[in-house]
């Protein structure tokens, strides 16, 4: 490892468990000392990747404070700054690496079990730590990717894909902080490095082929979406072909829902919005026992002039059915639902395109209620569900490679919807959460209110990636299951509003607060996309390799 320069400070004290104190270097100003910020500590023996997670003034004396110097004594301030007066930076080792290993790629970094000795260097994170740390994604053959940059730096951090698809995994921040624009990124980085198949629920058309800068220089502007940046590699189904015309975006296929295709398991999630009592729910049963994949059509048309017979053919409480039938109709009365049987499976043609390795991105356009939402992809994602531990367990019965399913991550918004104590258990994204990378699916969980989503769910979210969050119980959720968490609320407590978020979990080797990187025109070349002037002198390049 190159031989560091620039001390920052000495640590004094400290422990494992509670971290350690770092005592301030004079020429250093604590106003560039800020929470979240990469470190190193040399100790005798081992680099301590650390992060800074408060800071403190302190003094010798107490008289100090009862007497401070004045404003215009500058003789006097510099005497006592750094000496009597002093500065306490508390740090949090997450990570130790052998000095003896001084080849990086062969360094072995382990968690940390002891601590560095008194008066230990402390030194800014060069790039090289960073790398040796995060990865590089020119090096890695497609396993990283760069998210952003350290606070006062412009390395890049990246994360670890093939790690990061192999759990459920969340993105947390209050409204306004850009949960999208994160969302947008890793997707990005999924699809670029071929590391699985994603299906999104895009509820407010966000992903699919284009969507307005949230923040930074442009913003209010439109930037690619995923259709634009990939092409083929993406297909846009629509729930609202209207909507997707009048942007002038060519769809893919168009969703139409029968009501032959809804079983009671797609309205039992939905008893909250429904405002469902459960006898409401078992009369539902009582109609599918009779009329099986017809229920609702039967329902819907009975219920208009026949439902106190209805209710006396099948047994059931006349009151229990009516509230039944008054609830559903919100359902049937939605545009892409249609009475009948179903001319098409749905949910057939999308396992073709995820099987083909094609992503997909369900816009609903106009159809922003969270009513749809919930029953369009809990409804699809039930069947993808069945359809994969059928392929599952075809692929261990044969054990040949070909029969092997691509790993499917399912992108959910409003996340606490699906996942609060009560649904999780209900849902089918909560068996996912909890059972499902074992059959080659997880979930990308987006969400405003972490503290809405049960404590077992949150538990199994492997890469956690958090923008600001103000209210102290969801801050105490996406800490949740995170060891030596208590020096990290301060960190998220002080990100900024927009373009800073703290990465943790089981794609990053340890918790960083990273600037995430910009949105634009540099970024759409490294997906690949060539800028029109880029693409003519392209072209006139590959007529001249042709032609001589």
């Amino acid at each position: 490892m190159s031989e560091r320069i620039r001390e920052i400070g000495t640590i004094t004290k400290g422990s494992l468990i509670e971290g350690v104190e770092m005592h301030l270097a004079p020429s250093q100003s604590i106003e560039d000392v800020k929470a979240g910020k990469f470190v190193v500590i040399e100790g005798e023996k081992n680099d301590f990747f650390s992060m800074i997670t408060d800071v403190r003034l302190d003094s010798t004396s107490p008289q100090i404070l009862v007497h401070p110097p004045a404003r215009d004594d500058l003789l006097m301030r510099e005497v006592l700054a750094g000496t009597s007066a002093y500065a306490t930076v508390m740090l949090r080792p997450m990570l130790m690496v052998a000095q003896e290993a001084v080849d990086e790629e062969m360094a072995d970094i382990q968690p940390v079990k002891t601590v560095p000795s008194h008066f230990s260097g402390v030194y800014d994170a060069s790039e090289e730590d960073v790398g040796q740390i995060f990865g590089s994604e020119t090096l890695s053959g497609g396993t990283y990717f760069y998210l952003g940059t350290p606070l006062d730096m412009d390395t890049p951090v990246c994360i670890n894909l093939d790690r990061f698809v192999e759990r459920s995994n969340g993105i947390f921040g209050k409204t306004g902080t850009g949960k999208t624009f994160l969302t947008r990124l890793v997707l990005c980085g999924l699809v670029k490095q071929d590391k699985a198949v994603n299906f999104i629920f895009d509820m407010h058309s966000e992903y699919g082929w284009q969507a307005t800068q949230e923040a930074g220089q442009g913003k209010g502007s439109f930037v690619k979406g995923l259709k634009q940046l990939f092409g083929s590699k993406i297909a846009i189904f629509t729930l609202d072909p209207e909507s997707t015309r009048r942007r002038n975006v060519q769809a893919d296929h168009e969703v139409e829902i029968f009501t032959d295709q809804i079983v009671v398991e797609d309205i039992a999630p939905l008893q909250d919005e429904l405002r469902l009592n459960p006898t409401a729910i078992e009369a539902a049963y009582l109609v599918v026992t009779q009329y099986g994949k017809n229920w609702l059509e039967v329902l819907m048309t009975r219920g208009e002039d026949d439902l106190k017979g209805l209710a006396e053919e099948l047994g059931a409480h006349p009151e229990s059915l009516s509230a039944l039938y008054r609830k559903l109709r919100r359902l049937v009365n939605f545009d892409f639902v249609t009475m009948g049987r179903s001319s098409e499976d749905i949910v057939s043609v999308m396992m073709d395109y995820v099987n083909r390795g094609t992503h997909i991105v369900l816009e609903f356009g106009r159809e922003t209620s969270m009513l749809a939402y919930l029953l369009v992809s809990g409804m699809i994602t039930r069947r993808i569900h069945e359809l994969y531990v059928k392929q599952t367990e075809q692929y261990h019965a044969s054990q040949d490679p070909a029969d092997k399913p691509k790993h499917l991550v399912i992108t959910i918004e409003e996340a606490h919807k699906f996942l609060n104590p009560r649904s999780a258990k209900q849902t089918i994204f909560g068996t996912i959460a909890r059972e499902m990378r074992k059959y080659f699916v997880s979930l990308l969980i987006v969400d405003q209110r972490p503290s809405g989503i049960d404590d077992e769910v949150i538990s199994q979210v492997g890469t956690r990636i958090v923008a600001l969050l103000n209210d102290e119980k969801d801050i105490q959720s996406v800490l949740t299951g995170v060891s030596n968490s208590g020096g990290l609320r301060s960190v998220l407590a002080s990100l900024d509003s927009k373009q800073q978020a703290l990465v943790m979990g089981h794609a990053v080797p340890m918790p960083v607060v990273v600037r995430t990187r910009n949105y634009d025109e540099q970024f759409y070349r490294d997906m690949g996309v060539l800028s029109p002037d880029e693409q003519d002198r392209q072209a006139m390049q590959d007529q001249e390799d042709l032609f001589g």
